[in-house]
């Protein structure tokens, strides 16, 4: 994958499952109230955080391709 994305979390939709954290523990975070965070905005095109994404229960994670922002997570429809 040589790409850089954007890793983003919507924590109003956030349920704090942690499916994330078991996924890519190097790229996220629960915070106190069990939020996810990504570690980095940025990082290097990983399987790890797009299983995070693609396992979250909600749909929380958002992944873009940085620069130009074209969707990797949710695809478009």
């Amino acid at each position: 994958m040589g790409d850089r994305w954007h890793v983003e979390v919507d924590r109003g939709v956030c349920i704090g499952s942690g499916m994330c954290v078991n996924h890519a523990p190097e790229g996220f975070t629960l915070d106190s109230a069990r939020q996810s965070h990504p570690a980095a905005a940025e990082t290097d095109a990983n399987e790890g955080v797009l299983a995070a994404a693609e396992g979250c229960p909600v749909e929380a994670i958002m992944i873009t391709l940085q620069g130009s922002g074209e969707p990797v997570f949710p695809p478009e429809e």
